[in-house]
């Protein structure tokens, strides 16, 4: 099954992407994570990408589509994935579709989770990412047992900048402008579902695992 998770930046699109590929096995393909790797590793596409991410701007999507293209033409992508970060924009969608058509393909099903600004901004300011292992944490939800030491390898945690109250507002402001016309585009193809993603993260996966099964 091809599935796409649509939602503001917060609203919990990687931790249930996850909790989803674990019970199901199909790939979870995060464009953020991608980039993050790219960046770990000094590439030139990592490199481009930093300076979109850092301030809250949408990555071109020259970059995006190229990248995404090459990923689900991968034999583990064969029967299915998952895709948690994109498309963004119509012009990612179209491309796309175009991508799987060429293929015989299509999406069967698009989760978009439904999240207000002030869940976001709460979730997101207090998250903590270690730099060594990339493990994550949250302040208040869920704290390392030392402040500022990654429980599983001793690096060090660190507040991410696109994590900062600042990017967050602008992060938001992109995706009002640019990601939610994709909910519309969906949903006119009869293959969106909204799910509450304001409350308890358990709950919500339980809901979407019974989509993706239905």
């Amino acid at each position: 099954m091809r599935v796409i998770l649509l939602g503001p930046p917060g609203a919990g699109k990687g931790t249930q992407a996850a909790g989803i590929s674990a019970e199901l096995g199909t790939p979870h393909i995060s464009t953020g994570d991608m980039f993050r790797s790219a960046l770990k590793k000094g590439t030139p596409l990592g490199l481009e990408a930093k300076k979109y991410m850092d301030s809250g701007e949408l990555v071109p999507d020259e970059l995006v589509v190229a990248m995404v293209k090459e990923r689900i033409s991968q034999p583990d992508c064969e029967n299915g994935f998952l895709l948690d970060g994109f498309p963004r924009t119509i012009g990612q969608a179209e491309k796309l579709d175009e991508t799987l058509i060429d293929a015989g393909l299509n999406i069967d099903l698009v989760i978009n989770l439904v999240c207000s600004n002030d869940t976001v901004l709460k979730r997101l300011t207090g998250r903590r990412v270690c730099r060594k292992c990339g493990a994550i944490y949250h302040v208040t939800n869920m704290p390392s047992e030392v402040e500022g030491v990654c429980d599983k390898c001793g690096g060090e945690t660190y507040q991410r900048d696109d994590d900062k109250e600042a990017t967050i507002l602008n992060r938001l402001e992109v995706y009002k402008k640019s990601t939610e016309s994709l909910i519309d585009y969906y949903r006119d193809k009869g293959i969106l579902k909204d799910v509450d993603a304001n409350g308890d993260r358990e709950e919500a996966l339980k809901e979407m695992l019974a989509l993706v099964r239905d």
